[in-house]
């Protein structure tokens, strides 16, 4: 019994020796790979003997890499200010086209919409039979007064030769007195002086009847001509017929639709709505390309007028913009296009590397690897560029996309925007 406590005690401190030697080795040798994976023990551990060991033990620093940013080059260009517009396509001159004669039916259409006119050009006829007949009444009428005066004119001549006779011989009367001649003769000769006077007056006055009643045929002709003029209907204008609301058979009245729309010239404006405080930067004869529905091209165009009054409810005024000579434009379509208002010339960065705060603008320049930090003024602003009034000159490398982790003093490593690789650091 005695013997068999003795083997377990030598055990017991073989074991104790052979842990001991473990613990001494793990820390300062090498551990193979299994081991290491388990977590028994790093080689990192090593120590010499007697040098510091646990959190005494300073961890040798690493070297850290600057972060790489993303960098613009400014760069001088020209830059164009641009007001964006929209609205409607509007006649510039409209001509309204309707009858100018009531009653009458339309016999005849001679254009349709889309028809390009000239002035004086007929676009419709109207029956004109009623009038053709009282014209060939007027035309008879005439001719009796016509009549009517040759006849009062030769009464007037009868009877001007027979005053002439009766006042000879009614002076051959009174020469030879009542010793050769009765009174009653003298006297007979006297009336018939004064009767014959009395018919020549009314042949006269005949004869002026007559020549102002040929004067109403005339005018009464005259206003016929007019109106069977008026039964043809014609353009006023040249231009373009915008609509045709004639219809064959119909009857006219002057009051009721214009037969015909057109198109003055066939000029169409962009009728636009502007806020108000743009208003002021429009001027006469600013170009203007514009965007027509279903036309892929861009539409040539010029600020035709300025409106001096503003809506009180929308806040806006309106602009007239012209469009080119030809241009495919139908009016009632929406269109939109913009202003050139000003062109100038500056340094031109990315819109994402200006930031803006309540202190003003800013951007982050990279200058021998270090971050720099610029008040810039900004000017105009066209597409994704921005206009650098002052603050950064050109060649200057910016950081394209103004980071808030970044302050000035940081050291990076700027990449150029065309070089960028995919993925990289803003």
């Amino acid at each position: 019994m005695r013997r068999a406590f003795i083997a377990l005690a030598v055990v017991a401190v073989a074991g104790l020796a052979a842990m001991g030697a473990f613990r001494y080795f793990a820390s300062c040798a090498p551990v193979p790979a299994p081991l290491a994976r388990l977590g028994l023990a790093s080689a990192a551990n090593c120590s010499a003997p007697g040098a510091p060991v646990g959190p005494a033990a300073a961890e040798t620093p690493r070297l850290v890499e600057p972060p790489t940013v993303t960098v613009a080059t400014a760069a001088q260009r020209e830059f164009v200010d641009r007001l964006f517009v929209s609205g409607t396509l509007v006649a510039r001159e409209e001509a309204l086209v309707a009858a100018r004669i009531d009653g009458l039916a339309i016999v005849e259409l001679d254009a349709e919409d889309g028809d390009t006119v000239a002035a004086g050009q007929v676009l419709a006829r109207l029956d004109r039979s009623q009038l053709d007949a009282q014209l060939a009444q007027n035309d008879a009428a005439t001719a009796r007064a016509d009549a009517a005066i040759a006849q009062a004119q030769s009464q007037i001549e009868q009877f001007e030769a027979q005053l002439g006779l009766a006042s000879d011989d009614s002076d051959r009367a009174h020469k030879l007195g009542g010793q050769v001649m009765a009174a009653a003769t003298i006297e007979q000769r006297e009336v018939l002086v004064r009767t014959t006077g009395a018919q020549l007056a009314a042949a006269k006055n005949g004869l002026a009847l007559a020549r102002a009643d040929l004067r109403s045929r005339q005018a009464e002709r005259q206003e016929l001509l007019v109106r069977i003029a008026r039964t043809e209907v014609k353009a006023p204008v040249a231009g373009l017929v915008s609509r045709r609301t004639a219809r064959l058979g119909a009857t006219v009245s002057s009051v009721g639709e214009p037969l015909f729309r057109i198109i003055r010239d066939g000029a169409v404006d962009l009728e636009a709505d502007v806020p108000e405080q743009s208003l002021a930067r429009l001027a006469v004869a600013m170009p203007a390309k514009l965007r027509l529905p279903g036309v892929a091209d861009e539409a040539d165009g010029v600020v035709r007028l300025v409106s001096e009054e503003v809506d009180k409810a929308s806040r806006t005024g309106k602009a007239r913009i012209a469009l080119a000579a030809g241009a495919p434009a139908r009016i009632g379509s929406f269109a939109s296009g913009e202003i050139e208002i000003a062109r100038s010339q500056g340094v031109g960065v990315p819109a994402s590397a200006v930031q803006r705060e309540a202190a003003g603008a800013r951007v982050l320049v990279v200058r021998d690897g270090l971050v720099e930090l610029r008040r810039v003024s900004v000017g105009i602003a066209e597409g994704e560029a921005l206009q650098i009034v002052s603050g950064v000159a050109a060649g200057e490398a910016v950081v394209a996309r103004a980071a808030a982790f970044l302050r000035g003093g940081d050291r990076v490593r700027a990449v150029t925007l065309a070089a960028a690789a995919p993925g990289a650091a803003p």
